[in-house]
């Protein structure tokens, strides 16, 4: 596990990109997972800017979204491929058939998830999972309870992310989605690297169980122990209960004197 502190979101979300384009670098045809959600949208904006500077081409980039609320058509203003589209994708080169998203209205949702675990196969692999983390540890919308061998499927979403998320669906006199498609846990895994952002005093206590605690489906994220390639950037407020910051920074700082010493392939 690979934790670095931030000052703020900003710094968090500049790093994450500097990250994402030295892995670019050495390999054009990244294979990126994306996810929604207010932390990942600085990032988005950092790589367009970035896109915008001549510091990374799309034209190879392959991506595939996390998860998606099932019921929305991919028009839907709060449907997370209309939040990628709005964010990322109409403002960079990459390339229509080297998009994947998953359809939340799809007619049959279990053929539909084999074909996208397919795709995320036929590619390669994720070279770069992004992740946030919400309040309970889901990651992606992998609910507490969620079993680590779990795969791309249905999702039924607790009575506490729906209430999170219900504001902008009451704006347009909607009820929230009780339902989502998510990658699973073991698809998660399976990424070769994981990049997960978490700003926010809000996310402290939840960025702590995880990265800390012990490895249990109620926290969904704290999986991420199991992987060899965690990069976990945080501000200053999200990790302000962590028990080994001072070792994270003690760390953080080595390894930025020695740059060398952190690579992602």
């Amino acid at each position: 596990m690979n934790v670095f502190i931030f000052k703020n979101r900003q710094e968090v979300a500049q790093e994450a990109a500097r990250l994402i384009i030295e892995a670019w670098e050495k390999k054009p045809d990244l294979v990126l997972g994306l996810a929604a959600g207010r932390t990942p949208l600085d990032l988005y904006q950092s790589l367009i800017r970035a896109y915008e500077e001549k510091k990374i081409d799309f034209t190879r980039v392959k991506v595939f979204s996390l998860d998606e609320y099932v019921g929305l058509s991919q028009d839907h203003p709060l449907s997370f491929a209309f939040y990628f589209r709005q964010n990322l994708f109409n403002e960079v080169n990459l390339r229509p058939e080297n998009i994947f998203l998953l359809n939340g209205q799809a007619e049959n949702i279990e053929a539909h998830c084999r074909w996208y675990e397919a795709m995320i196969a036929q590619a390669g692999g994720i070279d770069i999972q992004i992740l946030g983390i919400g309040l309970n540890g889901h990651i992606g919308y992998n609910e507490p309870g969620s079993s680590f061998g779990s795969r791309t499927r249905l999702q039924v979403l607790t009575p506490e992310t729906r209430a999170r998320e219900k504001a902008p669906f009451e704006a347009r006199g909607e009820e929230p989605p009780c339902l989502a498609l998510t990658l699973g846990l073991a698809t998660i895994l399976e990424a070769k690297n994981i990049l997960l952002l978490a700003t926010g005093e809000e996310k402290a206590q939840i960025v702590r169980d995880a990265l800390e605690g012990p490895i249990t489906i109620s926290v969904p994220a704290s999986c991420l122990q199991l992987h060899p390639s965690v990069f976990a950037f945080l501000d200053e407020p999200a990790s302000s209960r962590l028990e080994r910051k001072e070792f994270y920074l003690y760390s953080q700082k080595l390894i930025s004197e020695r740059r060398a010493l952190l690579r992602i392939f």
